[in-house]
């Protein structure tokens, strides 16, 4: 009987996210127990700063990365929306589990949806990504800073009577809450984060072991289509984090990537697409990068930076 232990965020979502991978790999290895470790990150105890000021990469993941490197566990969940594009050395993505709705979601107390909500309705979100897109939408609302857990921001919606909020639907689903009056939001008004829905587990490099185990739960739809973000986010980013976002699908061998760079306000968004092949998703982002640089997507990242933004989320 082999014990492995699985790293992960304390939060409620991270949670069911690592016991997800646990149910798949005790599946998969009926010889296998697996222990869940759990880890309180930077971005958990801060929480009265939105993301974008923070200004650090790595929020949610580098006290999992360190205790992996350390060999206190032998893998890590995490939210591939919260990996940064970049790696520690060492560290490698061993598997992603099969996606969840990418979308984001509009809650409202009151039944709102993006079209029906009141002139200056106040909505909660700390995501530039989600504001600038909203913005381009509907500047005349008032986006109001919102950090937290899924039950946390539902909670100060209501505390602080918001009109709505916006989250990822993938977690409103998996914890359940599919039960509240929500709209899915059409990627053609907002592209979700580089990874949304997709859930990723980090392992040692070299580690044969257990890059076998988790081998067995990878999703390779949801594998190339996630690569593809990534490598799209990582040839714009340049060190520097943006309202940046992106969706690619997959159909067989096929690969359709769309993406989306926006200023800071909403007014200047820039969007495009390619396509390309599950054999070499890395190729459909950098084409797609290179599609917008060459529309001006250079100049408004430029500016992003002057101006301190930097969360894609």
């Amino acid at each position: 009987m082999l014990e492995v232990k699985v790293g992960a965020r304390e939060s409620e979502l991270a949670r069911w996210q690592a016991r997800w991978v646990i149910e798949a790999l005790e599946k998969a290895w009926p010889d296998l127990t697996c222990r869940l470790v759990t880890f309180k990150t930077k971005g958990d105890k801060i929480l009265d700063v939105a993301l974008a000021r923070i200004g650090d990469k790595g929020l949610f993941t580098k006290e999992l990365e360190l205790a992996l490197l350390d060999g206190v566990i032998d893998m890590a969940v995490h939210s591939m929306k919260d990996m940064p594009t970049s790696l520690p050395e060492g560290l490698i993505i061993g598997a992603m589990g099969p996606r969840e709705d990418p979308a984001d979601v509009l809650i409202s107390p009151a039944g709102y949806t993006l079209a029906s909500l009141p002139v200056k309705a106040r909505v909660g979100t700390s995501s530039l990504r989600r504001k600038a897109q909203l913005a381009n939408v509907r500047p005349d609302l008032e986006l109001v800073d919102l950090r937290g857990n899924v039950p946390t921001r539902l909670a100060k919606m209501e505390r602080e009577g918001l009109e709505a909020i916006v989250l990822a639907a993938a977690g409103v689903k998996r914890l359940n809450h599919g039960r509240l009056l929500g709209e899915p939001i059409p990627y053609h008004l907002c592209l979700p984060a580089v990874g949304q829905g997709a859930i990723g587990v980090e392992i040692r490099a070299g580690d044969e072991q257990i890059a076998q185990l988790v081998a067995a739960i990878n999703h390779p739809p949801t594998t190339a289509a996630v690569r593809a973000e990534r490598a799209y986010l990582r040839a714009l980013e340049g060190g520097c984090q943006v309202p940046i976002g992106a969706l690619a699908t997959v159909e067989g061998e096929a690969l359709v990537l769309q993406g989306m760079v926006a200023s800071l306000d909403g007014r200047q968004v820039l969007r495009d697409f390619t396509s390309g092949s599950t054999a070499n998703p890395e190729a459909a982002g950098q084409e797609l990068a290179r599609k917008l640089l060459a529309q001006g997507a250079g100049a408004i990242l430029q500016e992003v930076r002057l101006k301190g933004g930097n969360s894609h989320r």
